[in-house]
């Protein structure tokens, strides 16, 4: 960048210096009633954040998760912050109580990280963006779950979606970080929430049972199907084959996804996840993939039960988009 050459500044510090006079503010709720969904799917914030997770997916079309890609400081900054939070399960056991599900000390792990958010982010974002910590950190603390219900679902999954859409927003992860995000990232986000939901029996929120594609997650059936277009032997029909699962389990998300189910769930697959199941009989991976990103749109961002939960600060706002 000649610009960038002349000034003596890198390309991150200009990125940085354009959030100087930049006002953060703390994200909050705007969805409180059905009629303001019109406004959700008209926003800033809804652009932004259905280009980032599509974005995301065309990055990982055809790829393993066991590819070679690059991993910049910020992603090993993040993975780290990710391993702490799963240390911290392990320094908070499960409390003997009647109730089978919700353990209560799921409160425990989750006021550690409602007290060190912002602490833990301060250590991936720069100095130079400090004042963007408090509205990040947000969206990482309703990426894990519900304290008072004790209950995970797809809204918090798509809070860190939002998270790292931020954190790009900002420029800490940048274009050539796409791979790693969801490869190295987000899989370790997955298996720290598989982690809390086992570990501490959290309840589903707002699960559709059967009848929705999974209890807990969405993303990593829609990025991993990405990942399988066009694949030489792995056809849809195959995920339905726990033989097959168990053997590419490592290097394709979907298949990771669908392993967890057959560990989670008892009885035929065909009853227990139907969508799934249905999803089998689809003779291509790339309309199971076109299909996943129809279905994410009507069954979660669409949905008012799970929108009304999103909090939109500066850099996803709920103002129009290109206002």
């Amino acid at each position: 960048m000649a610009g960038s050459s002349e000034s003596g500044s890198s390309p991150e510090e200009e990125m940085w210096m354009s959030f100087t006079n930049h006002t953060f503010i703390i994200p909050k709720k705007e969805i409180n009633m059905f009629t303001d969904m019109a406004k959700w799917k008209r926003s800033q914030a809804y652009a932004d954040y259905v280009g980032f997770i599509v974005a995301l997916n065309e990055s990982v079309k055809g790829k393993k998760l066991t590819c070679d890609y690059k991993t910049s400081k910020p992603v090993e900054k993040l993975t780290v912050l990710l391993n702490t939070l799963d240390r911290w399960i392990d320094e908070t056991p499960p409390v003997d109580q009647p109730s089978r599900f919700g353990n209560k000390a799921y409160r425990t792990w989750y006021s550690k990280l409602e007290k060190e958010a912002e602490n833990l982010l301060s250590t991936v974002i720069p100095k130079e963006l400090r004042a963007a910590v408090p509205e990040v950190a947000v969206y990482l603390k309703e990426s894990v779950g519900n304290p008072t219900r004790i209950d995970y679902g797809t809204g918090h999954e798509a809070a860190f979606a939002a998270f790292l859409c931020c954190l790009c927003k900002i420029g800490v992860l940048k274009v050539d970080d796409q791979l790693a995000i969801v490869f190295c990232i987000f899989d370790r986000y997955l298996q720290v929430m598989r982690k809390l939901q086992k570990t501490y029996r959290m309840e589903p929120a707002g699960s559709q049972g059967v009848w929705g594609l999974d209890d807990f997650q969405f993303l990593p059936f829609y990025w991993g199907s990405s990942q399988l277009i066009d694949h030489p032997t792995l056809t849809p029909v195959h995920f339905v084959d726990e033989k097959i699962v168990n053997e590419h389990h490592k290097e394709y998300m979907f298949l990771e996804c669908i392993k967890f189910i057959n560990e989670m769930k008892t009885g035929p697959f065909a009853e227990h996840s139907n969508q799934l199941w249905n999803i089998s009989a689809v003779p291509a991976w790339s309309k199971v993939n076109q299909g996943l990103i129809r279905m994410y749109k009507a069954d979660c961002l669409e949905k008012f039960p799970v929108i009304q939960h999103f909090k939109f600060g500066s850099l996803l706002t709920i103002n129009a988009e290109g206002s």
